[in-house]
């Protein structure tokens, strides 16, 4: 809907029983307002003398730019953006909440469906502080490590391409999205192959990873490798090579590295500002530090520069997705602590679903101490020790951290994420104030916040 307000300070009310074209006046603290109410706009060629006109736009929580459910309140003078206000909470979920009610492990049930473009990396942040306050971050498997680079990586290029997919959707070019959302179906059949689940995976957890990689499954992970390498080199093109892309993108949304420091912006938004600060690098964990690869940067600090950043990274997460897939060795995937590691030993089924009928005739017929185990760990859960912790990853929008405390009990105390999308939101109106209208569906996209880490 949109309100259209003509606003004065200086003009004098209307004299009793003088004809009014405007009805329904009132005073505020920014002067009189006039709202239009019905009549022909022909009739109305122009606001009375001495008053600017002032159009209140609200794009969205519908509107398909607004990357879910995001509302944008715009005011505009003519095309060009005076204010823009970013309203949130439309998809509140309560997870942070709901954490506090479920056992460590069950945790990574809930954090998974926060960012959902980029469900493994909630899982990695959470798992990381939760190991962290455990004490047990140097006692998980190298193996297990490495499966979890693959897995983060994969989550990066699914991110990536998701955000370069839609912002060619939303800015009219078409074939961005019909072409990035085709390599992401093959990056999501290689996230289903190791966790079984395409989205909200739920594959990470504290002392390793649920699942080895299933047989077979490291050759499509090298043909994944190949494919990618052959495909990526189209995107130059894409990018670089179309003209109207670039006429949406060069020069909008504007941030410099100086707006992102005082905003606490961090991720592609920070590195196209010409930082290179990714913390695979400044604050290596899960083993990151074993890993030959670039931190891309540019310095052009606009919507343009954000986008390349994303294409460069998806080359830096094929090169280390090859690395790691030459470092790994046989070994276990989960910590061999069994008071903490859950489940203590899992196989899936021929079928592919559930668990092996080995597993569950061992711990349901063949050991007592299995199956006590076993109920004890899936119901009560491990006790972390009290105390709290700040851990943070690097997503594929930016730094996420997650604050844990817990009590010395089975659940924890508090978890509160700081999401990236959340912190590069606050962005939005240094990037848009000045611009165009329609540059602001460029600078959303530039950002891309996904709500539902936004309103966890």
């Amino acid at each position: 809907m949109t309100d259209v307000h003509y606003e004065s300070t200086t003009a004098p009310a209307p004299e009793p029983g003088a004809e009014d074209l405007y009805a329904g006046a009132y005073e505020t603290t920014e002067g009189r307002v006039f709202t239009v109410t019905g009549g022909d706009w022909d009739d109305i060629t122009a606001p009375p003398e001495g008053v600017r006109e002032r159009v209140i736009v609200n794009m969205g929580p519908q509107h398909p730019s607004t990357h879910g459910v995001l509302r944008l309140v715009l005011e505009l003078d003519g095309e060009t953006v005076t204010d823009c206000r970013a309203v949130i909470g439309y998809l509140h979920t309560g997870i942070e909440k709901n954490l506090e009610y479920r056992t460590w492990t069950q945790g990574v049930t809930f954090v998974t469906r926060m960012d959902y473009v980029a469900s493994l990396s909630n899982e990695a942040t959470y798992v990381h502080a939760v190991e962290r306050l455990l004490g047990i971050s140097d006692q998980i498997p190298v193996r297990a490590n490495l499966i979890r680079v693959i897995a983060l990586e994969l989550a990066r290029l699914s991110s990536h391409l998701v955000a370069i997919g839609t912002a060619g959707m939303e800015l009219g070019h078409t074939t961005a999205m019909t072409n990035a959302f085709r390599e992401r179906e093959e990056v999501l059949e290689m996230i289903e192959m190791l966790s079984g689940l395409r989205l909200n995976n739920e594959y990470l957890r504290p002392g390793g990873v649920i699942l080895d990689i299933p047989q077979g499954g490291e050759k499509k992970l090298r043909d994944l490798v190949a494919y990618l390498n052959k495909m990526l080199v189209g995107y130059h093109d894409l990018l670089e090579g179309n003209g109207v892309f670039m006429a949406r993108l060069v020069g909008v949304g504007y941030l410099d590295l100086t707006g992102c420091m005082a905003l606490g912006v961090t991720g592609p938004i920070l590195r196209s500002a010409g930082l290179p600060w990714d913390l695979r690098k400044t604050q290596p964990y899960f083993g990151y530090e074993k890993f030959d690869f670039d931190v891309p940067t540019v310095d052009t600090c606009d919507a343009y520069g954000r986008f390349l950043v994303r294409f460069q990274e998806m080359w830096e997460s094929v090169k280390i997705i090859d690395q790691a897939l030459d470092m790994l060795e046989p070994g276990p995937v989960m910590i061999e602590d069994k008071k903490i590691g859950w489940p203590a030993r899992l196989s899936i089924g021929h079928d592919g679903q559930g668990n092996s009928l080995d597993h569950i005739r061992h711990i349901m017929g063949e050991s007592m101490e299995a199956l006590i185990h076993h109920f004890k760990i899936v119901t009560e859960g491990f006790r972390v020790p009290a105390g709290s912790v700040y851990a943070a990853t690097e997503h594929p929008k930016g730094e996420q951290g997650c604050f844990v405390v817990s009590d010395g009990g089975t659940r924890p105390y508090r978890v509160h994420m700081r999401d990236p999308s959340f912190t590069n939101l606050q962005s939005v109106a240094a990037m848009c104030i000045g611009g165009q209208v329609g540059d602001v569906v460029a600078a959303v996209a530039s950002i891309d916040p996904v709500m539902g880490g936004v309103d966890r």
